[in-house]
């Protein structure tokens, strides 16, 4: 996965964990379940429901920012504002990049805790 630029803040991850303290581990645990959740979400409704899909996007971008994990936002950022502006086709290359995204941003925060 080292051709993925995945940016983890880690001011950003530090300071939840200083804010959740022993609720951290669990919560981020959570988090990082929400990422496939949220990804398995925008792909069932894709081609189906695209106000759900741009939910499932801005979900996902703010679920990744709340843990410092920047890039995974960026990109979850990307595809709501693609497909809010009509513009699917970009959308879909995009998305396609997920899953390995999702993947080693989850690798990245493991590493960084």
């Amino acid at each position: 996965m080292s051709d993925i630029d995945v940016k983890i803040n880690q001011e950003a991850l530090f300071a939840m964990q200083d804010l959740l303290q022993d609720q951290f581990l669990p919560t981020l645990e959570f988090c990082l379940t929400e990422f496939d959740r949220l990804h398995a979400d925008l792909e069932r409704d894709f081609d189906v429901n695209v106000t759900d899909t741009i939910r499932h996007a801005h979900s996902l971008k703010s679920n990744a920012a709340q843990f410092g994990a920047e890039s995974l936002a960026q990109l979850a950022r990307e595809i709501e504002h693609a497909l809010g502006q009509g513009d699917s086709a970009h959308a879909l290359s995009l998305k396609q990049a997920l899953p390995a995204h999702i993947s080693a941003t989850k690798e990245q925060i493991n590493k960084a805790i």
